[in-house]
């Protein structure tokens, strides 16, 4: 990692702020138990930290059984810095500014648009101008902004978007020529897995599938988010279904998301009921309605998914699969309808729930990704854990 105004630049400063941030509440001395480092380094480097606004000192402890002088409680600034967020779909655009701990100062949500090559930029430039409107004053400021895009991203370049064209300007680059502070481009399905790991989970292996124009899945595997040699990892909605089946952006025909993304869901309502537009709250409806074709084409949905997050499981045998689609979290009871496919001994047993970041993975796992960078802590933990 660079280190620049934005990083936490000493390794042992990284490893105590930390501790600080997992223990919650901590003293010096337990600091120094738990990190392995001298009293002396503890004292000079939480001045550095309490001199950068990064941690502040909360209370007076007890005093421990021996006596002596009673510590001084340490804990993390959650309000040292701000981030920016992003989500861009192909139809939407979803905004967020935050203190570095996850708390929501604003967000935005555009919906019904159409995102291109041509208006992303100003869609961002728009959005930000709102978002900071009564930015709060912090030590840090801004410390960075990451944007989560629908495609294969490498080394914050899209090179594959098969639903919108993106992947045919530099974004990044555009973006870096009007702002200071460091920008991030990330996949979002790996956004959603990270966003996961930092703010609803204890575990250290996990899937998250995000189901929206297509399939990804993000693989955290103790810790790291495994994105490839070439950032294709987790693309599980190019995994081929069924062979010779519908045509592919990517090349390929019968892929899994041509048959089981929300958008290919949609579009299938929308035929059977002669509809112009579907999303789920309308396909929601529907099925609280009791509407047959509805109720039937959830249940073909989880079935099919079921065939993807089997094989999900067979390679990397996480400790939980995590759901990030809004119409699975409308409907809860097509979790039960994929664990009533999962039959095998292999993955009968696997947990698989919705994600408990409502709608939100994808901004938080954004987040995380500044947060990691300014903090210079990888295996951050921010959120509580579940």
């Amino acid at each position: 990692m660079i280190s620049s105004k934005y990083t936490i630049r000493e390794l042992n400063q990284a490893t105590l702020l930390k501790t600080i941030i997992e223990k919650k509440e901590v003293f010096r001395a337990e600091l120094a138990a738990a990190t392995g480092l001298n009293k002396a380094s503890v004292s000079d480097i939480t001045k550095k930290l309490l001199d950068d606004q990064l941690i502040v000192e909360t209370r007076v402890g007890d005093a421990s059984t021996a006596g002596g002088r009673k510590p001084i409680m340490l804990t993390f600034n959650p309000q040292s810095a701000t981030a920016l967020s992003f989500d861009i779909g192909y139809n939407y655009l979803e905004g967020m500014l935050s203190y570095i701990d996850g708390t929501v100062l604003s967000s935005i949500s555009k919906r019904r648009i159409s995102i291109d090559a041509t208006n992303v930029f100003d869609h961002i430039q728009e959005s930000i101008h709102q978002l900071i409107r009564d930015l709060p004053e912090t030590p840090h400021g801004i410390v960075g902004m990451t944007i989560g895009i629908h495609g294969v991203v490498f080394e914050d370049h899209p090179i594959f978007t098969p639903y919108y064209d993106l992947h045919k300007i530099d974004l990044q680059k555009e973006l870096a020529d009007h702002y200071d502070f460091p920008i991030y481009l990330h996949n979002e399905a790996n956004l959603a897995a990270l966003g996961e790991y930092t703010f609803s989970s204890h575990y250290q292996n996990l899937v998250s599938i995000s189901i929206h124009s297509g399939i990804g899945c993000g693989i955290v595997a103790s810790g790291k988010l495994q994105v490839g040699k070439h950032g294709k990892a987790g693309e599980l909605g190019h995994s081929i279904l069924y062979p010779d089946g519908r045509p592919c952006p990517c090349g390929n025909s019968g892929c899994l998301e041509q048959y089981a993304s929300n958008k290919a869901v949609y579009e299938e309502f929308a035929r059977l009921k002669g509809l112009d537009y579907v999303n789920s709250d309308i396909l929601t409806d529907y099925v609280k309605k009791g509407d047959t074709d509805a109720t039937a084409l959830l249940k073909k949905n989880a079935a099919l998914l079921s065939i993807g997050i089997n094989n999900i499981i067979m390679m990397y045998d996480p400790d939980v699969i995590v759901i990030n689609s809004k119409l699975y979290e409308k409907n809860p009871q097509m979790i039960e309808q994929i664990h009533a496919n999962l039959t095998s001994q292999f993955t009968k047993d696997i947990l698989v729930r919705n994600t408990r970041l409502k709608g939100n993975a994808i901004l938080y796992g954004a987040l995380a990704v500044t947060a990691q960078h300014f903090l210079n802590i990888r295996k951050l933990k921010l959120g509580k854990e579940k």
